[in-house]
């Protein structure tokens, strides 16, 4: 049975980001306008970048984990799940966070990322932003979309949560068409984020995935 929603405290969410942070600020926005049942209690930048704007406007704690020269994949972890620790998420949010972090343990089944294409297709490393859109119109690929998905040790390789189909329209640019795709990122990232909140989303020891009535959310436009 699923618990009452309305008896479940704030899902806690760490947010990871990059570069501006629109996602960051769509779910604090929506957070502040009582339509997710979550709070942002933290947000890790691995550079200085506008996103933590955003964090400032809020009153979110901030922190910059920096990647280091020469990159160490292992040490660069070390240092931001230090950081997580202190604020002690449930959810951990990709929100364009453009470098690899190795998920320990206890975050596994717990860090989810959107991707703006319909994975499999058009993900992995160096596949982000423009550049998938300037793919998918390269293919002649009639439908696109953007993906909300588990994260592993391998770029846009875990889980499907759920994805949302966009049209590829006669006459779309990589401009046009990145809009629609970020138009239907804001809806389905917030989709998951509740869905999670309401405890219907579950992920197994062994990385298993099971959404609860799933048939009854809508991912078309």
């Amino acid at each position: 049975m699923t618990p009452d929603p309305q008896s479940r405290p704030p899902l806690r969410l760490a947010v990871l980001i990059s570069g501006g942070g629109s996602t960051l600020r769509n779910i604090l926005e929506r957070i502040g306008e009582g339509r997710l049942n979550a709070e942002v209690v933290g947000v890790v930048a691995s550079r200085d970048c506008g996103g933590l704007q955003h964090a400032a406007d809020f009153n979110v704690p901030s922190a910059i984990v920096e990647r280091g020269q020469p990159f160490d994949a292992a040490d660069f972890a070390a240092r931001i799940t230090a950081q997580l620790e202190q604020w002690q998420p449930g959810l951990i949010i990709f929100g364009g966070f453009l470098s690899l972090y190795l998920l320990p343990e206890q975050y596994r089944g717990r860090a989810i990322n959107t991707h703006p294409a319909l994975l499999p297709a058009f993900g992995g490393q160096g596949m982000y932003g423009d550049r998938v859109h300037q793919a998918v119109l390269d293919s002649g690929t009639r439908v696109t979309g953007c993906t909300v998905h588990l994260v592993d040790d391998e770029y846009d390789h875990g889980g499907i949560v759920l994805q949302k189909v966009v049209p590829v329209l006669p006459g779309d640019t990589v401009s046009s068409l990145g809009e629609r795709v970020r138009l239907a990122e804001r809806e389905l990232l917030p989709l998951v984020i509740s869905l999670w909140a309401e405890g219907r989303i579950s992920v197994d020891g062994s990385g298993r995935l099971s959404i609860a009535d799933r048939e009854l959310f809508s991912t078309s436009d």
